[in-house]
């Protein structure tokens, strides 16, 4: 009984020593959080010397660093997620990964020209003067950071392109009125949430049907990867090569739509040729499991992996310098331009606002994506990246606003409900064959136990669903609401 007791006290001891451990690592990553936004302030205030409005440029450089924070800490997740939980990537290779990669894309191809106005979703001639739109800015650009943090905390991914449309949209309503709202562009941002995961969904489970059916379930294995994972990884460069053309170059270079189809498709052939003798060696000796076969998509995941994170820098840091650099453009001339110049000390901030967001607060969001939803695997996590690029590169094409969380979160759940029903399928059809005396007693029913295996967590579907749903309308509200407050400082 002494022994008993005392191996429980010294249980709870570890837990609450675990707990403490935790709090403490919290409040250090808050701490260094904030050691950022201090440096930033510094930063600005020696870069701003003696410019006009000098205040706001600070408060504003400050805001955008912040805003950078939280798309690293929720939207690159959406990229790092699914190899981390394949277990192709360890949590600290990803994030080493993921930061550079998306440093580079926002320093290399992140443009030095920006729209003021997200998206085109308000009239900036609508605003009476300079002082008012950029208010509007900073209230838009802290409603979004602030949701964003929200939603992190509540390990929901979100889209931080669609918080900004929010920001900027409330803010522009608080300060201009409804009229100033481009009202058709925003149907277009709210189907887009409908449209993207379910498309990224059906597009990752089609391939995963295709790698199940013409490699998994072949009596032999190695014959079947030999024959297909070279198609597979071939087809991945391709797509990969329009989708950097589309999505990652595309503020520094807009070559015409035949081009972009042109390297894509000489890019795959070259890419089979090449590859398919060296994954033709590897796979020789195999053995004939799906482990072995698992191993053949490990490079290619890692390196699309990268190419994700150099495109989502390249185009998301715009989520946080956009409206800074416009804040700084109007506060230094009075004037409110469409378009601004990104000086390189604003792009700096976003480059290295979203690597330390990621360092700091990536972990949480990482996990959700990569295992929390459902289980992943080499081949899963390479249906959901191709997935992602195919559906931007459809939706660019037809000119839809989508967004690439929904579309990554869509590719995942879509890559959970396959397999359920899969298994559900193939363990009816054993049934069959087992009341027929094909198989073997069990002491359960299969069909029972199928209806019963969940390869999805509802919860999270729930609370992800429900965050997208209200991440417009509740920026728009928290945006309105801190102009408003503004005014009645100022």
């Amino acid at each position: 009984m002494f022994k008993e007791t005392l191996s429980k006290d010294l249980t709870k001891l570890g837990r609450i020593e675990e707990a403490t451990h935790d709090v403490a690592q919290s409040f250090a990553k808050i701490g260094l959080g904030l050691l950022f936004l201090v440096a930033i302030w510094a930063a600005a205030s020696l870069v701003t010397g003696e410019m006009e409005n000098r205040a706001f440029i600070i408060i504003a450089g400050v805001l955008g660093g912040y805003m950078a924070m939280n798309i690293g800490a929720n939207d690159v997740a959406n990229n790092m997620g699914p190899a981390v939980g394949s277990k192709v990537l360890t949590l600290g290779g990803a994030l080493v990964i993921a930061a550079v990669f998306e440093g580079a894309g926002a320093l290399i191809a992140g443009g030095d020209v920006v729209r003021t106005i997200s998206k085109n979703i308000i009239d900036a001639e609508a605003f009476a003067d300079g002082t008012t739109f950029v208010w509007a800015m900073m209230s838009a650009l802290l409603a979004a950071a602030l949701w964003i943090n929200i939603a992190t905390y509540l390990n929901a991914p979100v889209s931080t392109t669609h918080s900004i449309v929010g920001g900027v949209m409330g803010a522009g309503i608080a300060a201009a009125g409804f009229a100033v709202v481009n009202w058709p562009t925003m149907g277009k941002i709210a189907a887009s949430w409908v449209i993207s995961p379910f498309l990224g969904g059906v597009i990752a489970a089609i391939f995963l049907a295709f790698i199940k059916a013409f490699i998994i379930y072949q009596p032999d294995k190695i014959a079947g990867a030999k024959r297909w994972v070279p198609v597979l990884v071939a087809l991945m460069v391709g797509v990969f090569s329009m989708y950097l053309m589309v999505k990652g170059l595309k503020r520094v270079w807009r070559p015409e739509p035949w081009v972009v189809f042109a390297i894509g498709g000489g890019a795959c052939a070259a890419a089979y040729a090449i590859l398919r003798p060296v994954i033709v060696r590897a796979a020789h000796g195999m053995e004939n499991r799906n482990k072995s076969i698992r191993t053949l998509f490990t490079i290619p995941l890692i390196c699309s992996t990268a190419l994700l994170s150099f495109a989502h820098g390249s185009n998301d840091v715009a989520n946080a310098v956009g409206p800074l650099a416009a804040i700084v453009a109007t506060a230094g001339t009075g004037a409110v331009a469409a378009k601004v110049t990104i000086p390189l000390w604003v792009m700096v901030i976003g480059a290295l606002g979203i690597a330390a967001g990621l360092a700091l607060f990536g972990p949480r969001l990482i996990r959700m994506v990569g295992s929390n939803i459902t289980k992943m695997n080499p081949m899963r996590a390479y249906c959901v990246a191709l997935s992602a690029a195919i559906t931007v590169l459809i939706a660019s094409a037809l000119g839809l606003p989508v967004s690439t969380t929904h579309i990554a979160v869509g590719a995942v759940f879509g890559v959970g409900f396959y397999r359920e029903w899969w298994t559900g399928r193939r363990t009816h059809i054993n049934h069959g064959r087992y009341r027929n005396g094909l198989k073997p007693s069990e002491k359960e029913d299969p069909a029972v136990r199928a209806a019963r295996r969940k390869l999805v967590r509802r919860q999270h579907v729930m609370t992800i669903a429900a965050a997208w749903i209200v991440t417009v309308p509740s920026t728009a509200v928290i945006a309105g609401g801190l102009f408003w407050l503004t005014r009645l400082i100022h």
